[in-house]
């Protein structure tokens, strides 16, 4: 069965759903059931990074985390992404196939410290990892740079315990600097990059890149800095996801 026919066999099994309003309710009440356990697990998640930032401040440490922000993925989203998969709009579908609903993003000064959060995160036991994307270390063509991690965060309730999927995206201020803005330059969805603009910022992307290395080089000088990049990879037995 070709995309087409898939796409066009999901958009039936929707109208079909909206068209009953007792289904209309249900979903409704399913969908919201769902966005408090993405909920949950952001809280999880987040708390982590935040004990891990008390941790430093209490030993008068360098603190490895500058911010921590978090979204869920709006509803529409959601609709769109499954529909480019071809699959329906059910509850299962956004579970099983649908890593990113909850998202965090923890922004560091240096990118070793991307490395050094990331290993922290890991390490824990309720923490499992399902997929890590370097494009620190192998950048996409537009000249994003980031380290993604899906991970699985073991969520209890009153009755129950849940592994809720959370994407983290750990960067640099200068790699959030950068994708935040070239966020902006794509705001309209229908607009087509120009390929001057987008080699342009891909240059930008590759003189940050290059000032991130020189900023860490300087950092080295401080006592008792480590270099947790190349570490990271030493340590994991993991298979990595380029």
């Amino acid at each position: 069965m070709d995309n087409e026919i898939i796409l066009r066999k999901s958009m039936e099994d929707n109208r079909n759903l909206l068209s009953d309003p007792v289904s209309i309710m249900n979903t409704a009440m399913q969908f919201q059931q769902l966005l408090m356990l993405y909920e949950s697990g952001i809280k999880q998640i987040t708390t982590k990074f935040e004990i891990l930032e008390d941790e430093f401040s209490s030993k008068h440490e360098r603190n490895p985390i500058e911010t921590i922000t978090s979204r869920i993925k709006d509803p529409m989203s959601i609709a769109e992404k499954l529909q480019r998969k071809g699959l329906s709009l059910t509850m299962d579908n956004m579970v099983n196939h649908l890593y990113d609903i909850a998202g965090i993003r923890v922004t560091c000064p240096f990118i070793s410290d991307v490395y050094r959060v990331t290993q922290m995160l890991l390490q824990q036991d309720d923490i499992t990892l399902i997929e890590l994307k370097d494009y620190i270390k192998n950048p996409k063509e537009s000249g994003y740079r980031s380290l993604h991690v899906i991970v699985k965060v073991s969520v209890y309730f009153s009755d129950q315990k849940r592994e809720i999927p959370v994407e983290i995206q750990i960067r640099t201020i200068a790699m959030d600097f950068w994708a935040s803005l070239e966020h902006q330059l794509h705001y309209k969805k229908d607009y087509t990059m120009p390929e001057d603009i987008s080699q342009e910022l891909r240059s930008i992307s590759d003189a940050i890149a290059k000032n991130d290395e020189r900023m860490q080089n300087l950092a080295k000088n401080i006592p008792g800095f480590v270099d947790y990049s190349q570490a990271f990879y030493d340590e994991r037995e993991t298979k990595i996801v380029s």
